[in-house]
């Protein structure tokens, strides 16, 4: 009886290229700072297109971490990871995006927030707002970009989110190669939408308000100020509470 043996298991991946670095970088991205400019650059060895993932090294051999190449930005390298073993795919964002919401569960967050805070959630130039079922992104980086179909998936997965909406109409895009756009990223649904923040309601155009819509990271803020009177101080008179909406 023949037996078949199968190489596709034996097939090496492609070598992930590498970003060197200048002898004389700043101590900032050896402490920790996700971006790499194109002046810190000394060479990249092997094959890296716009938009792929990359690994960082310094003069001497060290490895800084992994991140997404864009050479036509001024950023050029904006880093994902700093563990050698971490794989940047499809898991690696179901699980960034699984961390930021338990953490802001922590916080105390359960209906709106920002899930998503960019190099904050470790996650460079991605920005997603939760509002209640409803989520709005923006993906500002060519390598980013790249992923969206990931981090749609990662939503679903987590969420089952009653819809999902790109508002990636920002000129930073251009600078990265990329268009300005925005538009549904599931099926259709009506983007005026009402949301409930610190005891009252608010009405959200998310596909038309300013930038995603609404300055969710502002309600910590909104809160603060909710009780305070002309002179900046807490009021805590009876007649002067806000009221709620309900």
């Amino acid at each position: 009886m023949l037996h078949h043996k199968s190489y596709l298991n034996e097939i090496p991946l492609p070598a992930m290229a590498q970003v060197i670095l200048n002898r004389k970088i700043g101590q900032r991205v050896l402490q920790g700072h996700p971006w790499i400019f194109g002046n810190e650059i000394n060479r990249v060895e092997g094959t890296a297109g716009a938009g792929d993932i990359v690994e960082v090294h310094t003069h001497d051999g060290q490895f800084l971490g992994s991140g997404y190449y864009n050479p036509q930005s001024q950023i050029q390298v904006r880093l994902l990871s700093r563990n050698k073993k971490e794989t940047i795919n499809d898991a690696f964002f179901l699980q960034r995006l699984q961390q930021a919401w338990d953490y802001r569960r922590q916080l105390g967050y359960t209906e709106n927030c920002r899930l998503i805070f960019g190099e904050a959630d470790g996650l460079p130039q991605l920005i997603i707002d939760k509002f209640n079922d409803y989520f709005v992104l923006q993906t500002l980086a060519l390598g980013i970009d790249r992923w969206k179909p990931a981090i749609i998936q990662a939503l679903q997965t987590i969420f089952e989110p009653k819809g999902i909406f790109e508002r990636n109409d920002v000129p930073v895009r251009e600078l990265e190669g990329l268009p300005q756009q925005k538009g549904f990223l599931s099926a259709p649904f009506d983007t005026n939408i009402i949301i409930r923040e610190n005891g009252l309601q608010f009405h959200v155009d998310i596909a038309n308000g300013q930038k995603t819509g609404y300055f969710l990271d502002q309600q910590d803020n909104r809160r603060a100020i909710q009780r305070q009177d002309g002179r900046g101080k807490a009021d805590d008179r009876p007649d002067r509470q806000v009221k709620s909406a309900d």
